[in-house]
Parts: structure tokens; sequence; C-alpha cells
């Protein structure tokens, strides 16, 4: 009851409030930059970098692979279910307010990352954390933060992801749910063993495909009633202006990151604030920490702008042949079967086994940097790499229902401490913004 009552009311309320409001804080304190300079920050996007290490594209897939997943299906289809179809017009809104909550985080990261002895970048949010609150109080902080970092890796990015994907499989397929364990585990085990190349190996090659065939497959059922598309977008805009959409809008625009995620519940959205993501871009080899922070900008475009925009407007050509009152995933894919009939069932299932891998890969990536932080002796890698397996496999067959409630306390602490340092430290994102973009240095 403690931990649920943490979880539902202080940190369900608290957090998404924190995070909307640094996001406000932001765009006002950075002047608004990414709609006022669009040519400069696509510019950035295309610009050449060094030769060697991770680009910071690859970078992006590995972030991504953390942020994609069964939300954009469900998370929409609950904010429709709720709020109307005007409230996918506030997940916009509120998509474009974290957007720069994730720029800010990946800029610090860049500033404070660190580079092991090979010269090889690495970072994660820790790092800025400490330096943001100094002394001892720093230590304590940072130690938490990655102590639960670790702790979520363990939970929410391997079993709960893997018992999500189980299950799709199981119910469509028929196949065992520990067959698909045993296939995730031996995957993410020799990805792991080969450190942080064999992970991006695996993320830059299965977060485009899984996003282009998602993306190929809503535009096909759209473009199967180019009219109906066209009414499903006007009634976006008829629907928005009104106090149920608005306040479902946002609410779901939150709760898209929850059930993509499978964390907070009704919180947070494409990893913004949270402080996860910096660990994945801090590996590129930019040395821009603004120029890096854009490719945030992107991720949170891709995932919500993009693939949620696609979902809603089939969900809403196909509202009439769902049940809003239902399980949110049994909609979505009644959505898909009016528009592509019962291969919706398969490719729902195909896409949550991919988006569920992904980032069960990415976590792993995450967790070594939590472990990292605090030794970075062989030992303590390979005993982490040896209990992520295992929680991959028993992800697969045994209930999560207790596992989520921990992961929950898990992702709003981490995201309590790490929005509290992007405050703190607004002004060194100012520098690095005012440096890159050329904008004024008035304060």
């Amino acid at each position: 009851m403690g931990l649920e009552f943490l979880n539902k009311y202080v940190f369900g309320v608290g957090i998404p409030v924190l995070l909307l409001l640094t996001g406000i804080f932001y765009c006002i304190r950075l002047r608004f930059f990414y709609f006022l300079h669009p040519i400069k920050v696509i510019k950035s996007l295309r610009s050449k970098e060094k030769e060697k290490g991770v680009s910071s594209a690859k970078a992006l897939t590995l972030a991504l692979a953390g942020t994609l997943g069964v939300g954009n299906m469900v998370g929409v289809a609950s904010a429709i279910a709720l709020g109307g179809f005007g409230a996918i017009f506030w997940m916009w809104v509120s998509a474009l307010v974290a957007m720069i909550v994730k720029y800010a985080e990946i800029v610090l990261a860049m500033r404070y990352r660190k580079y092991d002895k090979d010269g090889r970048p690495h970072g994660a949010a820790m790092y800025y954390i400490k330096a943001c609150f100094g002394g001892r109080t720093g230590v304590i902080l940072a130690g938490i933060f990655a102590f639960f970092c670790i702790f979520n890796a363990l939970t929410m990015g391997s079993m709960i992801q893997v018992s999500a994907s189980s299950n799709a499989m199981y119910s469509v397929f028929d196949l065992p749910q520990i067959a698909i364990g045993a296939v995730f585990a031996l995957i993410v085990f020799v990805a792991m063993l080969r450190g942080r190349s064999g992970i991006l190996s695996l993320t830059e090659k299965l977060v485009p495909f899984m996003t282009a065939g998602f993306v190929l497959v809503s535009l096909a059922v759209i473009f199967t009633s180019p009219r109906a598309a066209a009414e499903a977008v006007s009634k976006i805009f008829e629907d928005a202006f009104s106090l149920r959409s608005g306040a479902a809008g946002v609410g779901g625009f939150l709760a898209s990151g929850a059930l993509r995620y499978g964390t907070m519940r009704g919180i947070l959205s494409n990893e913004a604030g949270c402080g996860t993501a910096p660990a994945a871009h801090a590996v590129s080899n930019c040395d821009v920490p603004a120029k890096q922070g854009i490719w945030g900008i992107f991720e949170v475009f891709v995932d919500t702008i993009l693939l949620c925009t696609l979902t809603a407007v089939v969900i809403i050509m196909g509202y009439s042949s769902t049940d809003p009152s239902g399980d949110y995933m049994i909609m979505t894919v009644d959505a898909y079967k009016a528009g592509m009939g019962n291969i919706a069932g398969y490719f729902i299932a195909i896409a949550v086994l991919l988006f569920g891998l992904a980032t069960v890969l990415c976590w792993a990536h995450y967790g070594q940097e939590g472990v990292k932080y605090f030794s970075s002796k062989k030992w303590a890698k390979n005993t982490f790499i040896v209990l992520y397996t295992l929680s991959v496999i028993l992800g697969s067959v045994m209930s999560t229902d207790a596992v989520w409630q921990v992961a929950d306390l898990s992702i709003g602490v981490m995201s309590a401490i790490n929005l509290s340092a992007l405050l703190m430290m607004n002004r060194e994102v100012k520098q690095e913004t005012d440096a890159y973009f050329g904008i004024s240095r008035k304060r």
C-alpha cells in the first residue's frame, strides 16, 4: 500500500507537474530557440562528424531503442479513449515542451561526460548530478540515481519488457514464453559480452527497421481511405479545445511514456526528464554539447509527433470498430484490423517483440553505465551481465505485477533528482546554447 500510494499520489502527481514546469521554464530561458532557428537546427542534424567513434545518429538509435515501444500504440489509444480525438493535439503540445527537457539533459551529459582508458566517451546523468549538488550531497544523490538506474534496468528494462513481448507472442502465435525469454537472453548476453559496440551494432539496425516497418504499415492503412484519414485529422483539431480533451491530451501524452516504457504508468513521456537517455547520447563522437542535444529534440519528434500521430490517425479512422472502454492494446489492434484485416494481430505481436528487444538492449547499456559509475572493475561488469541475463529469463515466466511498483518508484526517484539538477544548472545549458546558436548572452 505504501509503494502504491507513493507512485500514485506523490510521484504520480508531482513528477508530471515538475516535468512540464521544467519544460516551460527552459522554453522561456532558451527563448524557444528550436522554433526561432529551424534552419540551423536542421543543418546540425546533417553536418559531418569525426570518422572514428560512435556517430550522433548511431547514438540516437540507442536512445530511440529505449523510448520507442508499446506505448506508441497503447498510450495513444488511452488518450483518445479518455479525452476524445482532440487529446492528440495536446499530446503534440506537450511533446514540444518535453523536447527542450530532453535537450537540456543531453547538453549537460555531454558537458560532464568521462573518457575511458582507450579514449572512448561515456556518461550519464549521475555525473552532472554530482557536479550540480557538490560535496557529500552530490555524491549521495548521484549514487542514489546510479543505484536506481541499475535496479530499474533489472526490472523495468528487462523483466517487464520481456514479459510483454513473450505474452504477445504466446497469445498470437502460441509460442512458449520461456522460449522467447531464452532467445532474448542469448541475444542480450552475446551483445553485452561484446561491450558497447555489440549493443550499438544491433540497435543501429533494429531501430530503423522497426520504425520504418511501423510507419509503412500505418501508412498502408491510412492510404486505404485517404478521405477517412483527412477526416480523422480534422476531428483532432475540431475536438482540441474542449476541456476534456485538453486535460486528457496532456495526461495521455504523459501516459504514453508510462504505457510504452512500462514505468510510472500515467506519468512520464519519451524518457524526457528521467535522466536515462543522456547515457545513450554521451557515447557519440560529437564534441559540441548543444549539437548533440538537437538529436534529443529529434528523438522526441520521431517518437511522439511522427509515430504517435500515425497511430492516432489509424485509431480514429477505425474508431467505430473499437471498444474504448476495454483493453487499449485490443483497441489498437481492432483499429488496425479495420483497415488491414486479421493480419494486424500478427503485425502488432511482432512489433511488440521487436520494440521489447530493442528496449532490453538499450537498458543493458544504461545499467552498465550505472555499474561503471560505481566501479570499472571487470568483475563488476561481469556480475551485472549475469544478473541482467537472468532477469531477462525470469521476465518471461513470472508475473510482473509486483515488479511494476518498484520500477515505478525507481523512475520516480530518478526523475525527481534529475529534474532538480536540470533546473539548478540552467545557466550552463544556456551558455552552451548561446555559444552554438549565436544567441545574445544577455540574461
